[in-house]
């Protein structure tokens, strides 16, 4: 190991300090690649003849900055992911991951209740009934359905029985699909917000649907300009809207319900709702209008979005259509994910989970904020008090493309507004919050500030 550290020298003096340079360095400079395992606490201070506090404070530090990741059993492991500088060039983010991933859409994954996750597993396969790992209910398992429809219930006002929930891959099979079951009730012209999700867009156009924009004010989507647009549905995302972080206020949540109740349908994505950090609770649209809302969720935000395990809650109109086209798409969803969560839900352990990333979170938002604050001064930032990103408005005339791909040149990741747009809006960037601590959120928003005086 010592070979490695070209930059450590012994000696007297801050030996914490020149050790986390000294390791930071071999992380960036690719002579510690992501992945590898590091020597024991107590291995490398004898190796270096130093004091093993010194070896802890230095991983722990450079944990901190996320250059490094512990796991009991495991041991100290590089962080993956992490980019490459060779001496005297530039950080190389551009050419493979960037160091900095501001891009909206992963918890931290690190965060992933691992232990708790294992034991519900156990759990479930030890209690399982030999017809739970069979060809059953498209839907989903019952259990999990009956633990879904009494946890939306208590934590977002959703109203529904078990009979009307579906375990799905995620919000993006609810939404495919959706789109021929609702053709096949005439309902074909699709609203969405704008701006909006440009993954969502594409999703929608690759099943054949042609989206319809609604703008969104400080107020959430204008619901008076869906009849004006002649929509059959409309997708919203009323907690947290995608991108701009509104909540859809009161007065629209009335006025949504009011359309929907008069033939209309409401399809309601509560993608990040759990996490909320400056205001109350809002509860689920669903709740104003159940026979008119398709509400959809999933564990991408809150555990992991690689677990693909997801929910829709129908009115009973379109349970039994929307459960045969699930029949005939895969079957139904893994059952061993199934018992798992319903157990984790049943035990309180997805609670427990959310309790402990909510704080973590809203410390990562807190210094990102601080950050942009000091560095793009001129950015209006908006959607700051839920969620797992931020709208950040960027000064008029500013080029939103050429300041995220300056951004990208220096290793950060971001996302520019225009692709979710229908209509022409003002540049802006989506910037997310969850993936990184906070030291790394803070050098992140340095180089986001250097990028934006590079192209103004």
């Amino acid at each position: 190991m010592r070979e490695l550290l070209i930059s450590w020298e012994p000696g007297g003096g801050d030996l914490t300090g020149r050790l986390t340079r000294a390791l930071r360095a071999a992380v960036r400079e690719g002579r510690l690649a992501g992945g590898v395992r590091l020597p024991a606490s107590r291995a490398l201070a004898a190796e270096l003849g130093v004091s093993r506090g010194v070896v802890v404070e230095a991983y722990e530090r450079l944990a901190a900055e996320g250059y490094l990741v512990g796991r009991r059993g495991s041991g100290t492991r590089v962080a993956p992911g992490v980019a490459v500088e060779r001496a005297g060039a530039a950080v190389r983010a551009p050419a493979a991951e960037p160091r900095y991933d501001l891009k909206p859409g992963s918890p931290d994954l690190g965060a992933f209740p691992r232990t708790a996750w294992a034991g519900a597993v156990r759990r479930a396969l030890q209690g399982a009934a030999n017809r739970d790992l069979g060809y059953g209910d498209p839907a989903g398992l019952p259990g999990l359905r009956r633990e879904l429809a009494a946890y939306l219930g208590r934590v977002r006002a959703v109203a529904a029985g078990p009979e009307q929930v579906a375990v799905v891959s995620g919000v993006g099979q609810g939404l495919a699909l959706l789109v021929p079951v609702l053709a096949g009730h005439g309902l074909r012209r699709i609203a969405v917000e704008d701006p909006g999700s440009p993954g969502t867009l594409a999703l929608l156009r690759a099943h054949g649907v042609e989206p319809v924009g609604v703008p969104v004010d400080q107020e959430g989507l204008v619901v008076r300009e869906l009849a004006a647009g002649g929509a059959d549905a409309v997708l919203v995302t009323p907690a947290h809207q995608y991108p701009t972080g509104v909540a859809l206020s009161a007065r629209r949540r009335t006025e949504l319900a009011r359309w929907a109740r008069a033939g209309g349908l409401v399809l309601e994505d509560d993608y990040d709702a759990e996490f909320r950090y400056d205001r109350e609770p809002l509860g689920a649209v669903q709740g104003l209008a159940p026979e008119r809302t398709v509400y959809l969720g999933s564990l991408s935000k809150t555990l992991a979005p690689g677990l693909r395990l997801g929910w829709a809650v129908l009115p009973g109109w379109l349970a039994e259509d929307f459960r045969q086209a699930k029949r005939y798409a895969d079957l139904g969803t893994g059952a061993i994910d199934q018992l798992a969560f319903a157990a984790l839900l049943e035990s309180g352990g997805y609670d427990r989970h959310l309790r402990t990333v909510r704080p973590r979170y809203r410390a990562r938002r807190d210094a990102l904020v601080d950050a942009l604050r000091a560095h793009l001064p001129r950015a209006g930032l908006r959607g700051v008090a839920a969620g797992l990103h931020l709208y950040a408005d960027l000064p008029p005339g500013a080029d939103e493309a050429a300041l995220a791909a300056a951004a990208l040149r220096r290793g950060v990741r971001v996302a520019a507004v225009g692709p979710g747009r229908l209509a022409p809006g003002g540049p802006a960037l989506a910037l997310g919050y969850a993936v990184l601590p906070e030291q790394r959120l803070r050098e992140a928003a340095e180089l986001l500030g250097q990028a934006h005086r590079e192209v103004s």
